[in-house]
């Protein structure tokens, strides 16, 4: 038996956090931050959160940037850890330090982040809850995957944060680190159950209902 298999479902739970990046501004949106967007009858900030929640994360840690005052005024965000990223404009791997600090200085007993980004509403619950349930320990590294390709959401442990932590930068997040420590990486095919299409530009507005 695994060390996972031992882990009941709550424990589970409280030791793999979600951990959703929400501080970007839009740039190429005309200045609209993603967070505001709306998708389903709800800001998109307020979609992701619930499709972690109903993936099993019990805790959830959401770091905001741009107009950060104002997403915390118009979204649900009830029970989430709200994390303020000053410096969102630098990427975001900015976002990725500041979240990881967060799970790291509260001492919550987080064992692994569950990476999201708010800006892929085609990547919902079912694709989460398969990451998520991957973990193993403090050491897993697991990422979603289309086609054998590697993708969103990432699942980090706790072992790694320091090391991811120290290589992100700009846009890359942990892309560079991921890359490092590639033979590591448990993958997990998603494409079955969700799409993971960008919210980068006006086009891309198409994919929002």
């Amino acid at each position: 038996m695994t060390d996972n298999e031992a882990l009941t479902e709550d424990q589970v739970g409280d030791r793999v956090a979600g951990l959703l990046l929400a501080a970007g501004g839009g740039r190429r949106l005309g200045g609209r931050p993603k967070a505001l967007l709306e998708h389903r009858g709800h800001l998109l900030v307020e979609h992701a959160v619930g499709s972690l929640r109903a993936a099993g994360c019990a805790r959830v840690h959401v770091v905001l940037g741009a107009r950060a005052e104002d997403v915390r005024a118009r979204a649900a965000l009830d029970d989430c850890v709200l994390v303020d990223n000053s410096d969102w404009e630098q990427g975001m791997g900015s976002s990725l330090r500041a979240g990881l600090h967060s799970l790291t200085g509260t001492g919550t007993g987080a064992r692994a982040a569950l990476v999201c980004l708010v800006d892929q509403p085609g990547i919902g619950a079912e694709a989460m809850a398969r990451v998520r349930g991957a973990y193993r320990d403090e050491t897993s590294l697991v990422s979603a995957a289309y086609a054998g390709v590697r993708g969103h959401p990432v699942l980090l442990g706790a072992a790694h944060w320091a090391g991811i932590a120290a290589t992100a930068t700009g846009d890359r997040g942990a892309r560079a680190y991921l890359r490092e420590h590639e033979a590591e990486i448990a993958l997990v095919e998603c494409g079955d159950v969700a799409r993971p299409y960008d919210i980068d530009t006006e086009a891309d507005l198409v994919h929002l209902e």
